[in-house]
């Protein structure tokens, strides 16, 4: 980790934006997290000129995480310059916040100055979940940080090539770690905990099932296929069965960070911070989130790429309502789906409904690879585009989402929060 700026030269992203008219109604905006959804929204939030936008990341790069399996399968390193991909009017502190002070409007950055305010927008993301089985945490490898992809990568690498590996948990991250490993040439058994791929339809399933058999994984799955134990060289089932792993990969749930918790402010049992459906906390007005760190009325979306966009979008667009005295419009997500790497030449394309519910249509074989592939480019693409014409992106706005997601709100019994009103919300 990078500390505070000190007296060194600015780089390109630490120049502050070009000058604004010197009045007091010059706005500071600060973005906490540089990933998907922190860099659309710092993106697009330079819109006005007369606002300063700081983007706090506590690494130099954009984690790509779509290719964190590719890193360590050796065929991408899953990271993407901040030169390529955020707009030179962002000022880029690289440094972790330990701490947001809502009543005093600033952000204390570990080992820089305090940051004050106008508009704070928490996307801090989301990580690997604490591991409730023993010896998961002392043995396991768990794949959702860049440095926990590269720290599996350099186990692999001194592992002998016929070693057995076990990937714990079916969802895409452990499906495509097992897909990938198993392309490579790795011995590899893949424990669900369940279902296969939970998302996805009994079709797509069966589709990925018959590709990772071709790949030569053993998937053990139902309701057995629950892992009790791990050792350093074993992986204990709830029906007793020990598999030998030299290497145990966990793929097992997120979580997200506690910022928001150590801060005093309103969050989800997970930890999300708690949302209207403008993305602006239930607590402070000033403060939106966006991505997987999000809960808006206590229910949040899918955590993905899909979703972390959009709603890096849409918490800047509630912003820059704000400051032109304007109601923000609330989210409605109108587009789902599904991308999963099978290898380097398979992959799925799994489409859903506008209740996130994936349906029978999907896109399989090569042609999903070449889908998965042309995602994992347009993801930095938007994001590049956005930095050179913010307001450019439009996906958020798709018609289409708002009744399917108020029948959602109702039919688990959420209210439609209101986030108290700002003061001094004049632009």
């Amino acid at each position: 980790m990078q500390g505070g700026l000190g007296d060194r030269p600015q780089t390109w992203a630490e120049r502050r934006a070009p000058d604004a008219p010197a009045d007091h109604q010059q706005r500071g905006l600060v973005v906490i997290g540089g990933g998907y959804a922190g860099v659309m929204a710092a993106n697009r939030l330079t819109q006005r000129v007369d606002v300063t936008v700081t983007l706090v990341n506590p690494r130099p790069d954009l984690v790509h995480r779509v290719r964190l399996h590719q890193l360590v399968g050796g065929s991408d390193d899953a990271v993407v310059a901040y030169q390529d991909v955020l707009s030179e009017r962002v000022r880029l502190v690289v440094d972790t916040v330990t701490r947001i002070d809502a009543a005093e409007r600033s952000v204390r950055p570990a080992a820089d100055s305090t940051l004050p305010y106008d508009y704070l927008i928490y996307a801090v993301g989301s990580g690997s979940a604490e591991p409730g089985v023993p010896g998961a945490a002392e043995f396991a490898y768990p794949l959702a940080t860049l440095e926990e992809a590269q720290r599996l990568r350099a186990t692999l690498d001194a592992t002998p090539a016929a070693a057995p590996v076990t990937v714990v948990g079916a969802g895409p991250t452990g499906i495509e770690i097992a897909a990938e490993l198993a392309d490579a040439g790795r011995r590899v058994t893949l424990v669900c905990g369940g279902v296969l791929g939970p998302y996805l339809h009994t079709r797509g399933r069966r589709s990925v099932a018959k590709r990772l058999a071709k790949l030569g994984v053993t998937v053990i799955d139902g309701s057995d296929a629950k892992v009790t134990a791990v050792s350093r060289d074993t992986v204990r089932l709830a029906n007793g069965r020990e598999l030998p792993s030299e290497v145990t990969v966990w793929t097992v749930g997120f979580g997200v960070p506690d910022l928001a918790a150590r801060s005093g402010l309103s969050t989800d049992a997970v930890g999300r911070l708690l949302t209207d459906e403008t993305l602006t906390s239930v607590d402070d007005a000033r403060i939106l989130a966006a991505g997987d760190s999000a809960a808006p009325s206590n229910q949040p979306l899918r955590m993905s790429c899909l979703n972390a966009t959009p709603l890096g979008a849409r918490a800047a667009d509630t912003v820059l309502s704000r400051l032109a005295g304007k109601h923000p419009e609330t989210i409605h997500q109108g587009f789902y789906a599904q991308c999963i790497s099978l290898g380097r030449s398979a992959g799925i394309y799994q489409f859903a409904n506008r209740s996130d519910v994936a349906v029978w249509l999907h896109v399989d074989e090569g042609m999903g690879a070449r889908i998965k592939e042309l995602v994992c480019k347009g993801i930095p693409g938007h994001l590049s585009k956005e930095a050179h014409r913010p307001g450019s992106f439009r996906l958020h706005r798709a018609p289409g989402g708002v009744a399917k997601r108020r029948r959602l709100l109702q039919a688990n019994g959420a209210h439609h929060t209101e986030a108290p009103t700002a003061p001094g919300r004049a632009g």
